[in-house]
């Protein structure tokens, strides 16, 4: 059985960072993609960051360049998400969640995960 199972979220100060988490069970972690995606209140699931299934790509959505770095080590069977210059904005329920396959498109149907972890909360707020 596939397991998803973030962790790290908390309430930041704008400005602030974070690290995510992800550990992942029930699969062959190193075998493929794996993605990062949030639902900001009153929104719907949105990408965040992609990566590859040995780190040597990655894709972020407009939002995230600069400020978030996705990575991922596969001996250990996790996925990371560091959150810099957190903004009000980033105020959402971040989940880790398994690709089908690798994707630089940006428009890459997000149905098309085959699996999602529980998620964990990041607050923005001062």
């Amino acid at each position: 059985e596939v397991q998803l199972v973030e962790s790290g979220g908390a309430l930041a100060q704008p400005g602030g960072s974070l690290r995510l988490s992800c550990v992942a069970s029930g699969f062959n972690f190193g075998g493929g993609p794996m993605a990062w995606v949030r639902q900001r209140p009153g929104k719907e699931l949105e990408w965040v960051s992609r990566i590859s299934h040995d780190g040597g790509a990655t894709w972020y959505s407009d939002r995230a360049k600069g400020r978030f770095t996705i990575s991922r080590d596969n001996a250990k069977n996790t996925m990371y998400l560091d959150l810099n210059s957190l903004q009000t904005e980033d105020t959402a329920m971040y989940y880790c969640a398994k690709m089908r396959f690798w994707s630089f498109i940006d428009s890459f149907p997000i149905s098309s995960l085959t699996a999602r972890g529980q998620g964990t909360l990041v607050t923005v707020s001062s």
